[in-house]
């Protein structure tokens, strides 16, 4: 087999061990975030025990958590478009936008798509525009969605983790012509 050969063969793997390695990296962000304390939901209105003749209601337990805070320097809360995740995000974009550039100009010029969940767009221009505009849709939702959920570090990381692989594409694309 080779080298050439090899290197399309083991890139889906390489992409896969990478993204393991950044969710295991993210791990603690994932169990960070608890519930403090949780106190049964109010009842409903009941009738009074003299006209019911219904024996006293059963007492639930209360279960309460009790974790400690510490105290953060660092603001928690943050607007979704501050300058951090808009200059992450552009980045994200202008990056998505030279791969699908330099991804274009290789196929036009007799290359294949390596990438096997892309490969079906590659077959024409507005496909493959169509695939980098989602790619890049998805990780603003993402990360909004993160952002709203209070997951404030994967907001960031989801961006992060496309600016390197679409770096990574553009590199492997511009050596590769």
């Amino acid at each position: 087999m080779t080298s050439r050969r090899l290197l399309r063969f083991l890139r889906p793997f390489v992409q896969s061990a990478a993204l393991l390695l950044v969710s295991y990296a993210l791990s603690p962000a994932l169990h960070a975030q608890t519930l403090l304390a949780f106190a049964p939901l109010p009842e409903a209105p009941r009738p009074s025990r003299e006209s019911a003749g219904a024996p006293p209601a059963a007492i639930r337990p209360v279960f309460v958590t009790s974790v400690a805070i510490a105290p953060s320097s660092a603001p928690t809360e943050h607007k979704f478009w501050d300058t951090q995740n808009r200059v992450l995000l552009i980045a994200s974009a202008a990056l998505n936008g030279a791969d699908f550039a330099v991804t274009r100009a290789n196929l036009q010029s007799g290359g294949q798509e390596l990438n096997p969940m892309v490969r079906p767009f590659g077959r024409s221009t507005a496909g493959l525009a169509v695939n980098f505009a989602g790619e890049t849709a998805g990780v603003v939702s993402l990360s909004y969605f993160f952002h709203k959920i209070g997951h404030h570090k994967l907001e960031r990381a989801v961006s992060l983790v496309n600016i390197g692989s679409s770096a990574g594409a553009v590199a492997y694309g511009l050596t590769h012509r």
